[in-house]
C-alpha cells in the first residue's frame, strides 16, 4: 500500500488521532492486513507514538499483522454449528485449501480462521466468506462454495 492512498485514508478522518481505529480499519479493509510500513506511517501522519499504534493493532482480533488471502473464511465452531457437523465442514476447508485456521494459503487466495459464534445458529452449520452467510452447509456443498469464489 503506497502513502499517498495511506495519506488519503487519514485525511478521509481529517487527520484526527481520535479516529485511529477507523483509519486502521480502512487500510485493513483496502489491504486485508496492515504492513509494519503503514502503521509507521500512520503514527507518523497523526503524531502517534508508533508503540501505541502498534498496541491498538495487535489488541483487536479485527487487524491482522500479516497478509491475508483475498477471500477470508470464517468458519464457526459454536454449540448449535458444532452438533450439526461444523468439524467435519472445517476438515473439508482444510482439505480443499492446503491450510488450517490461522493460515493463509500460498496463493493468497484463501485464509481460514475459526469463531465461536456467527450469531445465526439456526443456520449451522455456517461458513462466512467475505462477510457472506452460507448457512446449512453440507460437507458435499463445501467445495462448491469454496469453488465460486475466484
Amino acid at each position: 500500500m503506497d502513502n499517498k492512498k495511506i495519506d488519503y485514508l487519514i485525511e478521509k478522518h481529517n487527520s484526527e488521532a481520535s479516529s485511529l481505529i477507523q483509519i486502521l480499519l480502512d487500510i485493513q479493509s483496502e489491504n486485508h492486513w496492515l504492513p509494519k510500513e503503514a502503521l509507521e506511517r500512520v503514527s507518523e501522519k497523526l503524531q502517534i507514538p508508533l508503540t501505541r499504534t502498534m498496541h491498538i493493532a495487535s489488541f483487536y482480533k479485527a487487524f491482522s499483522l500479516v497478509p491475508k488471502g483475498r477471500h477470508e473464511v470464517h468458519i464457526c465452531m459454536g454449540t448449535a454449528c458444532h452438533v450439526r457437523g461444523a468439524k467435519r465442514v472445517l476438515e473439508t476447508v482444510e482439505d480443499l485449501t492446503g491450510i488450517k485456521p490461522g493460515e493463509t494459503d500460498v496463493d493468497m487466495k484463501f485464509s481460514l480462521e475459526t469463531v465461536n459464534c456467527l450469531g445465526c445458529c439456526a443456520l449451522g452449520p455456517v461458513i462466512e466468506i467475505n462477510g457472506k452467510t452460507h448457512g446449512k452447509i453440507s460437507v458435499s456443498e463445501t467445495a462448491e462454495v469454496l469453488n465460486s469464489y475466484k
